[in-house]
């Protein structure tokens, strides 16, 4: 953890480590080497994931916090730094999207669940409308949630964190679960029509 750290450990975050006996080892996590970027294992963390939360800020200070769901890859890991996705109409309170208006600051929780796994990051929120970026429209448009396409948000990275399993239940989607049982499914088949032959031979020999 490098710029992550710098920018989450804030003066009373400090203070608070200090009050634990945690500020040495905390120290040792700031580094001022720059943004962080994603690798290879954020980018396939982060395009296995069907959803996210996504956290903004208000101008009078108040955070909000959304689910952002939709098919594993709806979110684009375009470059080392940079994370888009094609943002469809919801509720339209537009929340969200007021807010980056007015503060750009964003955080998001990318959580596997099956694997007790969360990537967090920090970054730079912004919205745009599909025919300002076109090309980018169609790259975003290639995997996305249904529904309308209202705007294009992009997340330009600052910190990125993998977090501890510590606490996270495991939960499994429908796909996680059937993809686990099929071996089963399988084998129950193959013994139903053992069952039947066998059902059968005993009837032909009676």
């Amino acid at each position: 953890m490098s710029r992550f750290a710098q920018l989450a450990f804030t003066e009373n975050v400090r203070r608070t480590q200090e009050e634990h006996g945690s500020a040495g080892a905390a120290a040792r996590l700031v580094t001022d080497d720059g943004p962080d970027l994603l690798t290879s294992s954020e980018a396939a963390h982060i395009e296995s994931r069907d959803g996210f939360y996504l956290a903004s800020v208000g101008e009078d200070g108040w955070p909000y916090l959304q689910y952002r769901g939709g098919p594993p890859g709806f979110v684009h890991v375009l470059d080392e730094r940079t994370l888009a996705f094609a943002d469809v109409r919801g509720n339209r309170q537009y929340i969200t999207t007021g807010n980056v208006r007015g503060n750009d600051r964003v955080a998001l929780f990318f959580m596997d669940y099956p694997h007790r796994t969360r990537l967090k990051l920090l970054g730079h929120a912004t919205a745009l409308a599909p025919d300002e970026r076109p090309e980018l429209a169609a790259e975003l448009e290639s995997r996305r949630t249904d529904g309308r396409v209202e705007r294009l948000l992009t997340v330009r990275v600052e910190g990125v964190n993998w977090n501890c399993p510590q606490h996270i239940t495991p939960r499994f989607s429908e796909d996680e679960l059937r993809g686990a049982l099929r071996p089963f499914e399988d084998r129950l088949g193959q013994l139903e029509e053992e069952n039947r032959r066998l059902r059968a031979e005993l009837a032909a020999r009676a």
